[in-house]
């Protein structure tokens, strides 16, 4: 039994006439004929009685006519769901992300994708980068949007680069540095710091090393694994604490973000992604993906 079967007999029923019937269809009467005899032979009963001019459902056809219409609006249903599947019209889309990297990127991405694909929820998860390269590997998330890992990191994933930014003293308002231009990493370095979570974030302590390689180090005061916690410790006067320019849409009038002396190299940001295709709803995501300001 094919579909094509369960159409030209609805169409039949319906008509109450196999010429009518094969008119709408755009195939030949005896076609239809045809088609429907061997759908009676294949389930061994009667579904029409026929007549010159017309034919009756029996009492089986009766109860097969709404089974057929029930399957046939599945099938109609299931080609639909699929169809917007395949275009990005529907579904679920998982994006892990770094708040205090992504404040300037995700908003704008966000609005622009749910204004094409209003029925496409967007799971947002905010995640360190080893737990969204974790599960970018475990096919938990689609799209992950993050500090570039380094190269060996990358293997079997895609990466594009959305965003660089320099990187910036937070300091609290009264803090007597508050007042400069500039920080040297010099009176960095003779400050208490506050950073992010090693473990969360290697990256970052990997940054620190570069930075002060061959000078003094700065004490770290507390490490944190979030960038409101870590606002929240700068603010409260725990310390210093480098972080990015974009940063600035986060803290408002809380900190105060000023130029590192010499600038160092820019945080680059990235949109990670599988090798392999994860569908249409994450390439029209990465669509709406589109480079950041620079920042200060």
């Amino acid at each position: 039994m094919e579909l094509r079967h369960l159409r030209y007999f609805v169409a039949v029923a319906e008509a109450e006439n196999v010429s009518r019937a094969a008119l709408k269809l755009h195939v030949s009467q005896p076609g239809i004929s045809r088609q429907i005899r061997d759908l009676e032979d294949e389930i061994g009963f009667q579904l029409l009685e026929r007549s010159a001019k017309s034919v009756r459902l029996t009492a089986a056809g009766k109860v097969f006519l709404a089974e057929a219409r029930e399957v046939l609006a599945h099938v109609e249903t299931a080609v639909k769901k699929a169809r917007e599947a395949a275009q990005g019209g529907s579904g679920e889309i998982h994006v892990g992300y770094a708040p205090s990297l992504t404040v300037q990127i995700l908003p704008a991405a966000l609005r622009k994708f749910q204004e094409q694909f209003l029925q496409v929820r967007v799971a947002l998860h905010d995640l360190s980068t080893e737990e969204m390269l974790a599960q970018l590997g475990e096919k938990k998330l689609h799209i992950a949007i993050t500090v570039r890992p380094p190269a060996k990191q990358l293997r079997g994933l895609h990466c594009v680069e959305l965003a660089r930014y320099a990187m910036c003293v937070a300091v609290a308002p009264r803090h007597p540095l508050a007042e400069l231009k500039s920080i040297s990493l010099k009176q960095v370095a003779g400050e208490p710091l506050v950073a992010y979570s090693r473990k969360d974030y290697p990256e970052y302590h990997e940054m620190l090393d570069r930075l002060f390689a061959g000078g003094r180090k700065p004490r770290i005061a507390g490490e944190h694994d979030s960038g409101t916690s870590l606002i929240a410790a700068v603010e409260s006067g725990q310390g210093l604490a480098l972080v990015p320019s974009c940063l600035a849409c986060m803290v408002g009038a809380r900190l105060k973000l000023l130029p590192l002396r010499p600038a160092s190299p820019p945080i680059p940001v990235a949109a990670i992604w599988r090798r392999e295709a994860d569908g249409a709803l994450a390439e029209k995501f990465m669509a709406c993906l589109r480079p950041g300001p620079a920042g200060i």
